[in-house]
């Protein structure tokens, strides 16, 4: 049954509570040699690695360093930039990523992004949600104000806004335009979550809920999350990657869990990073 049928059938309940917890190691991203350029000039070049279904993954590094370009190759967003070029090979759950007949947009509704900076709509907040369900096929009234419903409260904010579905989602705060950004992909039941520094344009209180959500979504999805917060990173992640610039291009330079990566890291360039002596 593919996620569409699953919210369309007569019976059919929006499972956000049916995700697995964050286990034994399980790929369901697998990345080999990756390698990005915007025209001549590399973003980054042969990454190789293994995400883990289920589990939240934390990219960490340097500003332009490749983290977000990264990030923007696992659901094709990279086919948006005039002069992009992208070699190597991603598959998620043995799906080609890369291949040219692929469906970009049911690609990016197995993987969800959430930008740095909120990006509602400028539609009412019920429109937020309901636009990307009825484009995914979705057309039954009922079903639709189930899954809104469903997904507000999976993000804290339906108590807050229950009462003014109508109103303009930019007229909300930006965490809870944040909020309401993480239940829009949260609608469409991606397999996989991409998060760009998701707290990074938000005060600090802000901030904190965006982080408490996010950790309460580990084990229902897989997440990767670009951060320069190491102590977030820390506090949050199941695994991280360290990606640094070398020779003019992103490097993967040491990938691991986040206990090893932040507590014993083996590459000397890690130690000086996660220690603060570096970056």
């Amino acid at each position: 049954m593919t996620p569409v049928e699953s919210l369309t059938g007569p019976h059919s309940r929006h499972p956000l509570e049916e995700r697995p917890a964050c286990r034994a190691p399980q790929p369901i991203v697998e990345i080999d040699r990756l390698s990005l350029y915007y025209g001549d000039k590399p973003a980054f070049q042969d990454v190789t690695l293994s995400i883990n279904k289920g589990c939240m993954t934390a990219l960490v590094g340097p500003s332009g360093c490749g983290k977000t370009s990264f990030l923007t190759c696992l659901n094709r967003l990279t086919d948006l930039i005039a002069g992009c070029r992208v070699s190597g090979q991603i598959t998620i759950n043995a799906l080609d990523v890369l291949a040219p007949g692929i469906n970009v947009i049911q690609l990016r509704r197995r993987i969800g992004m959430i930008f740095q900076k909120p990006n509602p709509f400028p539609l009412t907040i019920r429109r937020n949600l309901e636009f990307p369900l009825r484009e995914h096929g979705i057309r039954d009234r009922e079903q639709i104000t189930q899954i809104i419903e469903t997904t507000l409260r999976a993000v804290g904010l339906w108590d807050e806004v229950k009462d003014r579905l109508g109103s303009p989602a930019l007229a909300l705060s930006g965490g809870q335009q944040q909020r309401l950004c993480i239940a829009r992909a949260l609608a469409l039941l991606p397999e996989v979550l991409l998060m760009d520094e998701p707290c990074s344009a938000l005060d600090p209180l802000s901030s904190g809920v965006v982080e408490d959500l996010i950790v309460g979504l580990r084990g229902r999805y897989t997440i990767l999350i670009v951060t320069h917060n190491l102590a977030q990173a820390r506090r949050i992640a199941d695994y991280a990657a360290l990606f640094w610039v070398q020779n003019g291009a992103g490097r993967l330079i040491e990938a691991g869990t986040a206990k090893q990566i932040f507590e014993n890291p083996r590459d000397p360039l890690t130690a000086a990073y996660v220690s603060g002596m570096r970056g």
